[in-house]
Order: C-alpha cells, then sequence, then structure tokens
C-alpha cells in the first residue's frame, strides 16, 4: 500500500462533515490535500485550520470550467494527483408526484454527472500514479426511505458506476471503488432545506436504535475507510459498507 504521506488527494464537498473529515484524516497522516465546494468561508476556515497540507479552491463542480480548474489546482499542491474523492452531493426529497424535471435534473447533476466529469479530468494524472477514484454512495441502496427516491437514485447509481470504472480503467491501472455510508451527521439535508439544524440533531438521535451498534458514525470512521480504499493497490470496483450495522434492517418484531 503506498504511504498516505506521499500521497495527493482531491475532495469535493470539503468544506463540512465526511468531506471535512477525510482531509483532516489525510493531511493528519502528511498526504498533501485539496478541497473544494462552492462556500469560500467554509472552505478557507477548514483549510486555515489544517495548515499548509490543505489548499482550497472555490468552485462549483456542476460548472466544466470550475471543474478544469479544482483538477489543475489539486495537482499544482500535490505535485500530481494520487486519488480523487468524489464525496460532493445535494439531497431533494419529497413525493414522486411533486418533481420536477429541473429539479432532478440538477441532483443528478451534482451527484452522478460532475463526479463523471471529474473523473475524466483527473484521469491522466490518476493513470501517471497508478491512483484512486472513490464515489460515496449511501445506505440508502440497502434501506428504503420513502421520500427519498431522487437521492436513493443517484446513490445508486455511483454505486454501479464505481465497478463499470473499474472495468473500463483496470488496463490503465487505476482503481475505483464506492464507500457507502451509514448515518453520520453532515449538513447536506440542512443545505437542502430538509430539516433545521436542531431537527437534524434530533433525527440523528432516534436514528442511533437502526443501527446494530447502537449509534450514528461519525466523518473520522468514513475516512479511515476512503484512506483505505485509496491505498489497497489490489482493490477495485468494490462497495464498502460503513454504516455500524444500519443496513442490516434490524427489528424488534
Amino acid at each position: 500500500m503506498k504511504p498516505m504521506n506521499e500521497m495527493s488527494i482531491l475532495i469535493t464537498g470539503g468544506g463540512s462533515g465526511i468531506g471535512e473529515g477525510t482531509a483532516r484524516y489525510f493531511a493528519r497522516h502528511g498526504a498533501k490535500v485539496t478541497i473544494c465546494g462552492r462556500r469560500e468561508e467554509k472552505l478557507k476556515a477548514v483549510a486555515d485550520s489544517i495548515g499548509p497540507l490543505c489548499h482550497y479552491e472555490a468552485g462549483d463542480i456542476t460548472r466544466d470550467e470550475d471543474c478544469v480548474r479544482i483538477v489543475e489546482a489539486a495537482v499544482a499542491q500535490g505535485g500530481g494527483l494520487d486519488a480523487l474523492v468524489n464525496n460532493a452531493g445535494n439531497m431533494l426529497r419529497g413525493s414522486i408526484t411533486e418533481m420536477t424535471r429541473d429539479g432532478l435534473r440538477e441532483v443528478f447533476d451534482t451527484n452522478v454527472v460532475s463526479g463523471m466529469i471529474l473523473t475524466a479530468l483527473a484521469l491522466p494524472h490518476l493513470e501517471a500514479r497508478q491512483g484512486a477514484v472513490i464515489f460515496l454512495g449511501s445506505v440508502h441502496t440497502r434501506r428504503a426511505y420513502p421520500g427519498a427516491s431522487p437521492y436513493a437514485a443517484t446513490k445508486g447509481a455511483v454505486e454501479v458506476l464505481a465497478r463499470v470504472l473499474a472495468a473500463e480503467l483496470g488496463n490503465r491501472k487505476v482503481r475505483v471503488n464506492c464507500v457507502i455510508p451509514g448515518a453520520v451527521s453532515t449538513e447536506l439535508n440542512i443545505r437542502a432545506g430538509v430539516v433545521s439544524e436542531e431537527e437534524q440533531k434530533v433525527r440523528m438521535k432516534a436514528l442511533e436504535s437502526s443501527h446494530a451498534l447502537g449509534r450514528i458514525g461519525t466523518s473520522e470512521e468514513l475516512a479511515e475507510a476512503i484512506a483505505y480504499m485509496c491505498c489497497a493497490e489490489w482493490t477495485t470496483g468494490a462497495s464498502l459498507v460503513i454504516d455500524g450495522g444500519l443496513a442490516l434492517g434490524i427489528s424488534d418484531l
């Protein structure tokens, strides 16, 4: 396995949640990290608190010109690129009867299409380092939550996408895998206007008993799994569930 202190990592959605936790984890182990997102003030605060191993690049991954700039910044920061972590995501909830074509396009553009575009842009650099691409899936592909069909559909897409790209890019020595989190407290639902910050705390507390281990996860625990997938040189096309047993569907009945 390649040591993390020799790696250059690009993490989308790095201003909070799992992306921030992953950036901190890699930098703590000596990797050069680039984080991106739309909220510059959030990114700057995270990068400043991590130190010189972390560079931030504000941008919108649904814009091609921003994607080009973000990849170039990561290559400049790390002297190349060893891993792309497609973590950025958006949430859309509601009844299927409430969905609009524009709303669905927006969530698919952020959660699926942008990761594909970034992977294509990063590919020459990843190939040069025999690197890895990580997609972030979701326990929504293991348990059905009414009202979350758009988000679940995007996460099903990236899980299959990781397998197809693993087959497609294997001969170029680029590995592609998917990490599937359970419940982790992030700003995703808050940013999307689904819940308030206080409602999010209540929701996370209520979810604890649905996990076999009796608690929700942390961004640090997801970062450990992401780091393994970035470093493991004979792992590709895999989906690694890190969910505290949420997908087991435990019931008292």
